[in-house]
């Protein structure tokens, strides 16, 4: 299968950042869509929890679909047997679909469907099909699935914890992954998630991640478009050191 153009568009800015929109301000979401479209951020991502495959609740498809921006929506999908629920969310506008290996016991059959659909915002960017792996989950359930995605997520913290903690075990996990990736010869977008800030974004930007995802940190203290600044800048100074 071909890589969509929205695989391209991410792979071509990379090292970048999708920044989670949980943490904006809902009254204000408008304004800070504006300021990050501005700033060269080119994904927001969608934390999507149903309160049973993690604790939390958060948003489903009509939030998805309601939030009007340019920029790609990155949906990742924390919810149990997502099989029969991925239609909702490329229906309601999603550019990526993440969808957990711990999540339900056939992953490839939702990578499969996923790959027979279209993108409703535009047919022609395509839909990047994505998994995302737990702190425990052991890299090695990857293999039978690398042909089926163009993106994996390693958490940097556990979805299931109330307040999650960066896991410091993230960078040899993430280290497997690359070679994974590497020996199969695929061309995979290679993300981290989950307790990224300004205070360790240098180290993370050192792991060799693609996309970074970060919301706290985008929308406390300075301007969501002053931390993108700060955080982007961070992660392409890793280019300009030569570590890819």
């Amino acid at each position: 299968m071909p890589a969509p153009r929205a695989f391209d568009l991410l792979r071509s800015c990379a090292p970048t950042i999708s920044v989670g929109i949980l943490a904006a301000d809902v009254m204000d979401l408008k304004s800070d869509l504006a300021l990050l479209e501005q700033a060269d951020v080119k994904a927001i991502h969608f934390d999507v929890m149903d309160g049973c495959f993690v604790p939390l609740l958060t948003v489903g498809p009509p939030v998805v679909k309601a939030v009007r921006t340019r920029l790609l929506k990155d949906v990742h999908l924390m919810i149990r047997e997502p099989l029969d629920k991925v239609a909702d969310y490329v229906g309601a506008g999603a550019d990526i679909v993440t969808v957990h290996v711990e999540s339900g016991p056939d992953t490839r059959a939702v990578l499969r469907q996923l790959g027979t659909m279209k993108n409703s915002n535009d047919p022609e960017r395509g839909l990047v099909r994505g998994v995302a792996l737990n702190p425990g989950t052991p890299v090695e359930v990857l293999e039978p699935i690398l042909d089926e995605v163009e993106m994996v997520t390693v958490l940097a913290v556990d979805p299931v914890e109330r307040k999650p903690v960066f896991v410091e075990s993230t960078g040899e996990k993430f280290s497997e992954v690359k070679q994974m990736v590497s020996v199969a010869n695929r061309e995979i977008l290679l993300c981290i998630d989950g307790g990224v800030k300004k205070d360790n974004i240098a180290e993370i930007a050192a792991m060799g991640a693609d996309i970074v995802v970060s919301g706290s940190a985008i929308f406390t203290g300075d301007s969501p478009a002053e931390n993108v600044r700060i955080m982007m800048g961070a992660l392409r100074s890793r280019i300009q050191r030569g570590t890819r």
